[in-house]
């Protein structure tokens, strides 16, 4: 038997995957604020985006 992963909400929603193209120096700051906060720099730009959408009124409250 496989042992089973356990799964969150975010994993459960199926994902969209690109390419960003950002200039170095952004993404150190990135990375140095990704860490301060125990996230990776991909959770930590969909932290930002999401928290960004929430503040415009252009996403609803799950």
């Amino acid at each position: 038997m496989k042992p089973e992963k356990a799964q969150n909400s975010t994993e459960n929603k199926s994902k969209k995957s690109f390419v960003i193209r950002i200039d170095e120096s952004t993404y150190k700051l990135l990375e140095k604020w990704a860490g301060d906060e125990f996230r990776s720099v991909n959770g930590q730009i969909e932290y930002l985006l999401h928290q960004k959408l929430m503040e415009s009124g252009r996403k609803k409250k799950e």
